[in-house]
């Protein structure tokens, strides 16, 4: 199983909450990437493309196999910091 994800990355649970707000009233997923997400793939509105078993870290993929495509996933902790993640694709 291949997944296709966006994602926001943030330093701060606080913000990430704050950002998931947002979100869910509706504010645009790619402009909020661009805005405040501290990974590179937020010059592509947090797009980071097909990804198989393995090649992201365990709560980040786990979290991706439980959703939904086009869904939004709660805050998700990693060594990296918080992810709001909206999975995009599935084959």
């Amino acid at each position: 199983m291949e997944y296709r994800a966006s994602h926001i990355l943030v330093k701060e649970k606080s913000l990430a909450e704050e950002l998931l707000r947002q979100l869910r009233k509706g504010k645009n997923f790619a402009e909020l990437a661009k805005q405040y997400s501290t990974c590179p793939s937020k010059s592509k509105g947090g797009d980071l493309g097909w990804f198989g078993p393995g090649k992201m870290v365990k709560p980040f993929e786990d979290a991706v196999a439980r959703m939904r495509s086009g869904g939004l996933s709660g805050v998700v902790s990693t060594q990296f910091g918080y992810h709001i993640i909206k999975k995009t694709g599935e084959k």
